[in-house]
């Protein structure tokens, strides 16, 4: 028998807001984290992307910190990212809009003046990516002592941002006595180490076997020989304007995610496409992913700054234009469709040096991505010499990764032409050491003479 959130024993004003935002019954996260949350229990959550776990511990803290208290923070909830970041504010204030409570959300990319007003007329819960939250602890503007809840959503991502020591620098200057919360899609070396710096006995909750991907989502993969190919291919795909309604294109890097979005701004027009990567200003980005939401666009095309964080509702297609190189990104990419138990397609284009990494996905999702057929109008082009060598490089790399023995083929081309040389070069030298030993010298005498013949004339 399935819980309603009633069960929770939230109060009225909690209540309301759920039903106002339209949620009906929990999810299996929010079923198994809620209540021990409540109890007082560290958690430890594994749950994939689009699971409903922002809910699972905002609504229990809600719930604990009841109303407006002071002026000090009584929650810090640490995200990767600035898009997550404000994702979860969002949430905080669709679940707490009937409670007095204040929230405050702190990222770089943006002066900290406004920030830092925010925090002087009194806060109760603090949303921050880790380096903006101690730039403004170290400059005196928050006072930590009577945090009660701290949360690290996104581990997973935090430690492959590097931020792991910038997490244990918050370790040391928030109280000792703590309800701690951790939540990740993955459970990596780095991501146990961390958990056990900051976990007490926790209570871990698995809602899908670690990195599975939604059951929602309906995964294709196509083996593509190279970058031209690609892009006829996503091009034959859009086509269908019925089915792909709103899509996301993932790419490996911003000069892909460039060149793509100027690729399909001069097909489909600058009111149907946007880009954002870390290069784009943080106005910029926030105005693309708004205008995406709001349906005013088809198409973002986006790096991985944008997989984690990025809630909407009703994208119809994730395409990876490039396999994701961090493997476990692949599993966040796709959590951006079939979101809320909505149904999505994700579509990933693999050329031959991108296989390597679809192996170690497959591995890590425990699942084999489903091959299609490229249709039959779309056209392949071949492969230029140059992207040719890149891709025999870039095996050769992995085969060396794999296998620290492996010279490469080029390696081993080299060496054999490197030989051809040496012997050619060798056999002049012989054959004028053997068959003329006097042809140095007679060069030499002939130039001497000419020498003093030149000096008699004088």
């Amino acid at each position: 028998m399935s819980l309603s959130f009633e069960d929770f024993k939230l109060n009225r004003q909690i209540l309301n807001a759920v039903a106002d935002a339209g949620y009906t019954l929990p999810t299996p996260i929010q079923e198994k984290a809620i209540m021990p949350i409540l109890s007082g229990q560290d958690i430890m959550g594994i749950a994939q992307t689009g699971t409903g776990k922002t809910a699972a511990f905002v609504l229990p803290i809600l719930m604990k910190l009841k109303y407006a208290q002071g002026n000090d923070p009584r929650a810090l909830i640490i995200a990767p990212t600035r898009e997550l970041a404000m994702q979860i504010e969002e949430n905080v204030k669709t679940f707490a809009k009937y409670t007095d409570l204040r929230t405050v959300v702190l990222y770089g990319g943006l002066g900290p003046k406004t920030q830092i007003a925010e925090l002087k007329k009194g806060v109760d819960i603090i949303i921050a990516t880790p380096g903006r939250f101690l730039d403004l602890y170290l400059e005196g503007n928050i006072n930590t002592q009577n945090l009660k809840f701290l949360v690290m959503d996104e581990a997973d991502k935090m430690m492959d941002m590097g931020f792991i020591g910038s997490i244990h620098r918050i370790l040391e200057v928030v109280p000792r006595k703590r309800q701690n919360l951790l939540f990740s899609a993955t459970m990596s070396e780095l991501v146990h180490k961390i958990s056990g710096d900051f976990l007490k006995h926790p209570t871990v909750i698995e809602v899908a076997e670690q990195a599975t991907p939604a059951a929602t989502v309906s995964q294709v993969l196509y083996k593509v020989p190279n970058l031209k190919t690609k892009l006829n291919l996503l091009q034959h795909l859009l086509r269908d304007t019925e089915d792909f309604t709103r899509l996301i294109i993932f790419c490996k890097t911003k000069t892909v995610a460039d060149n793509i979005f100027h690729f399909l701004e001069r097909r489909y027009g600058v009111d149907q496409v946007r880009v954002i990567h870390a290069n784009k200003g943080q106005n910029t980005r926030i105005n693309s992913i708004n205008a995406f939401k709001e349906g005013e666009i088809r198409i973002l095309v986006a790096t991985d700054v944008a997989s984690r964080g990025l809630d909407v509702s009703n994208v119809s297609h994730v395409i990876n234009f490039d396999v994701p190189i961090i493997i476990e990104d692949y599993v966040h990419r796709i959590g951006r469709t079939g979101r809320a138990l909505q149904t999505g397609d994700a579509i990933t284009f693999c050329s031959p040096s991108e296989e390597y990494y679809v192996e170690k996905i497959e591995k890590l999702i425990r699942q084999t991505i489903p091959i299609s057929e490229m249709p039959e109008n779309v056209f392949i082009d071949d492969t230029p010499y140059e992207e040719r060598q890149n891709i025999a490089r870039e095996i050769d790399l992995q085969k060396r990764r794999e296998d620290p023995e492996f010279k490469g083929a080029f390696h081993e081309k080299k060496a054999k032409n490197s030989k051809g040389v040496k012997s050619a070069k060798a056999e002049p030298k012989a054959k004028v050491r053997n068959n003329k030993p006097g042809a140095a010298r007679r060069k030499k005498s002939v130039k001497f003479d000419s020498v003093h013949k030149k000096d008699r004339k004088k």
